[in-house]
Parts: structure tokens; C-alpha cells; sequence
């Protein structure tokens, strides 16, 4: 029979480790690797391949919610298992419409982990129980939502990394007074008051999916 290959990507070698240990001796499971960064993750599988991924979402550099979209578009086969501390709805939004096929809590336990594997291989998702419901509480939340333009949420995506209204401008080849124009209307739309109130909202709900 066939073992399905598991790929962990962490920046923290304890929850590698701790994973190596729990899965290591489960006989349907072989560890295909590891890696600590997007990086490490995107070289291996330039080469290689696994049939799952485990993917912490909190990574230094580029974060694991777009390094999961980048894992979907160039191996779509590949099915990929977001593994955080973090239960929030957008959070956990933001990975699924990034293509992940479901998202366990750091506290899962061994036979939630391998039945998170087995669901995902089989074309269904899965959720920790905390996250799942957070999840269906998001969706519900972003149906109430403001619609934001594309390009809005490029000038929000560009705020929450930290820069500012000059060097959005230049990422985006717009100028300064159209940074500021679309600046005020995502104020409007979303009725905060500055950029610290902008990145809690945006940390709160799914609004640049």
C-alpha cells in the first residue's frame, strides 16, 4: 500500500520535531521533509513532491497564506493542511480561498491530524473544531461586508506590510493624490479613523481575500 508523504513547513523547530515524533511511526504516513521558511518550502518542491503539506501560516518573510496560494496554482495536486495558533475566521478564511483544503489548531492532537490528512486526501475539507467555527462565522460576516475594489485592496495590502502613501505610490505606478483618494474611501467604506484601526479591521475580517 501506497504511504502518503507529509511535508511540514514551521519556523519553529520544536513544532517540526514534535510533529516528526507523532507521525514518524504511524505506518500509512512518511515524512517527506521540512522546511522552516517559504523558501525552503518552495525549493524542495522544485525537485520533489509530497502529498500533503502542513503548513504553519505565521512564517517569517512570506507568511504560509500566500505561500499556500503559490502551492496551488504551481502544484495543484498537492493538498495543503494549515497548522496555527491563531483560530480567528479571517485568518482561517483567508487560507481556504488561498486553496487550502483545511485548517487544524497547534493543540490538534495525533488522530485529529492523520484524520485532517485522510479527509483532505479524499477531496474533503477539514477544520479543528474552533477554527471551523470561526470559519462559517466569517462567511456569514463577509456577506455584510463593504465591497472594495481591487485596487483598494492592493492599498490595503501595501498598508498592512508598512508602507507608506509615497511608497504606495511608486509600487503601484499611481500617484500620490490617488493613493490618498483611495486612502480616505476605504476610510469611509470601512469606517475607521486611521492605519492602526485599518489593520485590526482588516486583522478582524476577511476583507482582501
Amino acid at each position: 500500500m501506497k504511504k502518503t508523504s507529509v511535508f511540514i513547513v514551521d519556523d519553529h523547530q520544536l513544532v517540526i520535531q514534535g510533529l516528526l515524533i507523532m507521525l514518524k511511526d504511524e505506518p500509512g504516513i512518511t515524512i517527506a521533509g521540512y522546511a522552516t521558511d517559504a523558501e525552503g518550502c518552495r525549493d524542495y518542491f522544485k525537485t520533489k513532491s509530497a502529498d500533503v503539506i502542513l503548513m504553519d501560516i505565521n512564517l517569517a518573510g512570506e507568511g504560509g497564506i500566500e505561500l499556500c496560494g503559490y502551492i496551488q496554482k504551481k502544484y495543484p495536486g498537492v493538498a495543503v493542511l494549515a497548522l496555527s495558533s491563531f483560530n480567528e475566521g479571517a485568518f482561517v478564511s483567508r487560507m481556504m480561498a488561498n486553496g487550502a483544503g483545511g485548517y487544524l489548531l497547534k493543540n490538534a492532537s495525533r488522530q485529529e491530524i492523520l484524520k485532517a490528512i485522510n479527509e483532505v486526501l479524499c477531496g474533503n475539507k477539514f477544520f479543528s473544531f474552533e477554527a471551523g467555527k470561526n470559519y462559517e462565522a466569517a462567511l456569514k460576516q463577509q456577506q455584510h461586508l463593504p465591497k472594495l475594489t481591487h485596487r483598494e485592496k492592493d492599498i490595503i495590502r501595501l498598508i498592512i506590510t508598512g508602507l507608506s502613501n509615497t511608497e504606495i505610490s511608486k509600487k503601484l505606478f499611481i500617484s500620490i493624490d490617488t493613493v490618498n483618494t483611495h486612502r480616505k474611501n476605504i476610510y469611509q467604506k470601512l469606517q475607521v479613523k486611521n492605519t492602526a484601526m485599518l489593520i485590526r479591521y482588516a486583522m478582524d475580517n476577511p476583507i482582501i481575500d
